[in-house]
């Protein structure tokens, strides 16, 4: 699937189950709130913080799909075609690191 199906998915899906977008401002929020449970999950599962009783069974693919729920609103309602913007982005991470990341000793 690609991204512009995905983008075309989440429209369809609120014209016909969530009646409009929320605002961009609310979606902002929405999209802070979604990342917040992902780095809480990440926290627990990999980092040194534990779950708390009944916090157990959070997933964290369900998590992330949150938040690609509300950049794919966030995109649509802005009219950001992500398909392109990712194509660029990646063009532009290429040229600008390509030896960069290589020559860092850290990641030797």
């Amino acid at each position: 699937m690609q991204l512009e199906e995905t983008q075309q998915m989440v429209d369809r899906w609120i014209q016909e189950n969530g009646v409009k977008y929320f605002s961009e401002l609310t979606n902002m929020a929405l999209l802070s709130e979604e990342v917040g449970e992902v780095a809480r999950i990440i926290a627990r599962s990999y980092g040194d913080q534990s779950f708390k009783k009944g916090e157990e069974n959070q997933v964290l693919a369900d998590e992330l799909a949150d938040v690609l729920f509300v950049l794919i609103c966030i995109a649509n309602q802005t009219g950001v075609n992500l398909t392109e913007a990712f194509v660029r982005n990646l063009e532009k991470k290429t040229l600008r690191d390509k030896t960069r990341h290589k020559e860092n000793k850290k990641l030797q």
